[in-house]
């Protein structure tokens, strides 16, 4: 007779054992998912990553595109070329007169 009880009460046990097995692992794939290296807290910075890298490129494109209208630009109107030269180089035209200005201090501090 009691090897009939001993196997009633262990059916419980071991259900009990396999369901609380069942649960860590659960619990283990669940933790992976969300922080494993393919998780979602490593998708979304990845995602975030790509955001900042694509708003990046497009900032470079943008420049780009504004350096090469300039080098045409320079590269077809004289009149570019001389603004260049006199505003980066401070050149002048032969027969003209450069003149420096100074601001003074008023007085009263205006």
């Amino acid at each position: 007779m009691k090897k009939k009880t001993e196997s009633s009460s262990s059916q419980p046990r071991r259900r009990r054992a396999l369901e609380n097995t069942l649960l860590v692992i659960g619990c283990v794939l669940m933790i992976d998912a969300l922080v494993g290296d393919k998780g979602l807290l490593a998708m979304l910075q990845a995602h975030e990553t790509y955001r900042e890298i694509e708003e990046s490129l497009s900032a470079v494109r943008a420049e780009n595109a504004d350096l090469r209208a300039e080098a045409k630009r320079l590269k077809e109107d004289p009149a570019a070329i001389e603004e260049l030269a006199r505003e980066e180089l401070g050149l002048i035209k032969p027969g003209e007169k450069l003149f420096i200005v100074k601001d003074i201090p008023t007085p009263n501090g205006q």
